[in-house]
């Protein structure tokens, strides 16, 4: 799975002009399947993600993790995170999950998310989306469970 993550102050999701999903402070997540990937994986990651201290502490250092803060997540399906742009000038998504696969672990990673105890917002797998986000800071970060 790939994970684009942002740490934002608020965030929002539109189909068709109409919010359908929104935060305060937390994440956006931009969450990208691979075929390879399964519900270990989906598991693992939104543990990783609950966990990783990126938000700062009173001392103003990045010491703090989402479950230490309070904060939301608005989880958002991005299977571009699998482009290859290695050949021509149009990507390719023969790396990405067949939207089956994608749409089951994307559900799971949400699931995994919330019972870790994190709000989660959902964009809407297959819908064209357009996401609103205030990233604090900047701060974003790029997770690959390929790469470990």
């Amino acid at each position: 799975m790939r994970a684009l993550l942002q740490r934002v102050s608020r965030a929002e999701v539109r189909v068709d002009g109409e919010t359908i999903a929104g935060i305060g402070p937390g994440l956006v997540v931009l969450l990208g399947v691979g075929p390879g990937d399964d519900e270990a994986t989906a598991a693992a990651l939104a543990r990783r993600i609950a966990e990783l201290r990126i938000f700062e502490d009173e001392a103003g250092r990045t010491n703090r993790s989402l479950l230490e803060v309070g904060g939301s997540a608005l989880v958002v399906s991005q299977f571009t995170l699998y482009a290859d742009t290695s050949r021509g000038r149009r990507p390719g998504f023969t790396g990405a999950a067949e939207p089956s696969l994608a749409e089951r672990l994307w559900e799971r990673f949400c699931r995994d998310l919330a019972e870790l105890g994190v709000a989660v917002a959902r964009g809407r797998f297959g819908a064209v989306m357009s996401v609103e986000l205030v990233n604090e800071g900047p701060f974003t970060i790029w997770l690959d469970t390929d790469r470990r």
